[in-house]
């Protein structure tokens, strides 16, 4: 993940992602927000759970601007959040809601994507002492960063972040000439497979 040089510390405890994004796991998540295949959600949340996670009292994520989720009809983050809570049997509850919007992120640094983030989000209602929060994609962390001090400053103590992949900035080339992401997993640990819906058992 990229580093930021001029940002505060974050109280993220760290982060785990079973894929890197590319390949078929891209096309996946890219199903789950913009199609609603909400099946992709269950695959990834199973791939989630394998990994070496902290234990914690509920499960929560980053909630998407309004108007991306009125455009969308629902919260591809929310519908990962509570397939993995349900994976891990507890709850899933909104513990963050956006008090700004912001702009597409996408052609900003790494710094100005963290300046850009800060006081984004606030805490909503009661938050336990030791929280999961969820998104699809991690990138430069900005966004979950921001979203792991709304929940410490509502009391969690500790806040640790899991995502169905990590953006890369660059991929092994057999990601990019074959379209998959077998060679872009660590040597070590888990590698869990992903299925959609209507795959054909491997």
């Amino acid at each position: 993940m990229p580093t930021c040089e001029n940002c505060p510390p974050s109280p993220l405890a760290g982060a785990r992602a079973p894929f890197v994004y590319g390949g078929p796991v891209q096309a996946a998540i890219r199903r789950l927000k913009f199609s609603g295949w909400r099946d992709v959600a269950r695959a990834l949340a199973r791939a989630v759970v394998t990994m070496d996670l902290p234990q914690v009292d509920v499960v929560t994520w980053v909630p998407l601007a309004r108007r991306r989720r009125a455009e969308r009809g629902y919260d591809q983050a929310r519908a990962l959040a509570r397939a993995i809570a349900r994976e891990l049997e507890l709850p899933a509850r909104q513990l963050t809601r956006r008090v700004t919007n912001t702009s597409p992120q996408a052609r900003r640094s790494v710094d100005e994507r963290h300046a850009a983030m800060q006081g984004v989000f606030a805490s909503r209602g009661r938050v336990p002492q030791r929280v999961l929060v969820v998104d699809d994609v991690l990138t430069t962390g900005a966004t979950l960063a921001a979203c792991a001090q709304a929940l410490a400053d509502g009391g969690a103590e500790l806040v640790f972040a899991a995502v169905a992949a990590r953006s890369v900035r660059r991929l092994p080339r057999s990601v990019a000439l074959q379209g998959s992401a077998r060679r872009a997993y660590p040597r070590s640990g888990p590698r869990p497979g992903l299925w959609l819906p209507g795959d054909p058992p491997r």
